[in-house]
């Protein structure tokens, strides 16, 4: 053996290439390993730390794809690149092949928003704008896919150069997921997580496309305009409270401040708006020093001033399993006229126990006789 071959002989032994990737950063993503025109020894050591994977590309094609551990870079770690390679009997010479190293850690607290308003139609309140932020966490779960389709050939690519096509696809899909729930406007803001994971559930397909994986998805918020909103409280209270309550409410309420503000309009309107009923009570309380004539002649003007008018009767008729109304005698004549109801439809009214029948409720058995209209041709 000459003395030149002696000398590969000894740096072939000491001179064994480390291929591994020190991550100081909290943003890269993957990380191409640099060496001198990509020439790697045979034998050279590759470690993979936890939380990476090391990914092996020849000439643009993806070959074999390292999970954490040490290994020895020879034909038999390397089937894929030597099947590329064409090496039947193994190698001694460098040989030349890209590797880059994936960053599998979580990466947490990314942030998404809608940057426009998303446009849904409410029964109730017609089409309204919303809108939505949150945050989400993702990690690489397909190595190999996710260079070969997304990094290409960056040599240090970072979640900030993802970060925009991700928040692009989420808004997008959320604003499909939020169109296609058709629930009331109103319960969005009440369910978002519920909401949260149904979003996560559609996305996941087109995010594992390109090897990602959507690990965690929130909707923190879900806005509307100001005036949308006190519009569906003040629904919302409507619809939980008794009418007829509310009605009385504010009528004491009323009298309440007319009564506080003497000599002034609203005590002129509270006083009318008695109709006099108050005249008699008071008559009898004021002094009898002010004479019989006056007291006489307020009991005049009580006794020619009509009563006050009966308050309608208000219906509630139950449609499609839930409660409608309240609405007057000839409102709910036109529902039956217009076969929106019938004769077995469930009514209530104040004074009824239960809910009956409209052809058991008495006042509303003349809807039946000879009013009914003819089947339409």
């Amino acid at each position: 053996m000459g003395i030149f071959d002696k000398i590969k002989e000894k740096l072939s032994h000491e001179f064994i290439d480390i291929v591994e990737w020190l991550d100081y950063t909290d943003d890269t993503i993957a990380h191409r390993f640099e060496r001198y025109q990509n020439e790697i020894k045979n034998g050279a050591k590759l470690i993979v730390r936890e939380g990476q994977t090391a990914v092996f590309v020849n000439e643009g094609q993806l070959a074999d794809v390292f999970k954490p551990g040490t290994y020895d870079l020879t034909t038999q770690n390397l089937p894929i690149l030597s099947t590329l390679k064409g090496w039947k009997y193994g190698f001694n010479s460098p040989f030349k092949a890209e590797v880059y190293f994936v960053n599998t850690h979580l990466f947490t607290d990314e942030k998404w928003g809608t940057k426009n308003p998303i446009t849904l139609s409410d029964e109730r309140f017609g089409l309204v704008e919303i809108r939505a932020f949150g945050t989400y966490a993702f990690k690489i779960a397909d190595a190999g896919k996710f260079i070969v389709d997304i990094v290409g050939t960056d040599n240090n690519f970072t979640n900030f150069e993802i970060n925009e096509h991700l928040k692009s696809l989420i808004a997008t899909r959320f604003t499909d997921t939020v169109g296609e729930a058709n629930l009331p406007i109103e319960l969005y803001a009440a369910n978002t997580s519920e909401l949260s994971e149904t979003c996560r559930e559609v996305m996941m397909p087109e995010f594992m496309s390109v090897g990602i994986s959507l690990e965690k998805f929130y909707i923190e918020n879900v806005s509307m305009p100001e005036d949308l909103k006190k519009e569906i409280f003040e629904y919302s209270r409507i619809d939980k409270i008794d009418l007829d309550k509310l009605t009385k409410f504010k009528t004491a309420k009323a009298i309440e401040a007319a009564a506080a503000n003497e000599g002034g309009t609203a005590g002129a309107g509270m006083g009318m708006g008695m109709g006099f009923v108050l005249a008699q009570q008071m008559g009898g309380m004021m002094s009898p020093q002010m004479g019989g004539q006056q007291n006489m002649q307020q009991q005049q003007q009580a006794a020619a001033m009509p009563p006050p008018m009966p308050q309608a009767v208000q219906y509630y008729y139950a449609s499609n399993g839930s409660q409608t109304g309240p609405v007057p005698f000839e409102q709910l004549r036109a529902l039956f006229a217009g076969r929106t109801i019938n004769r077995d439809t469930l009514i209530w009214k104040s004074g009824m126990e239960t809910w009956k029948p409209l052809n058991e409720v008495e006042e509303l058995k003349q809807f039946l006789g000879g009013n009914t209209p003819p089947p339409l041709p």
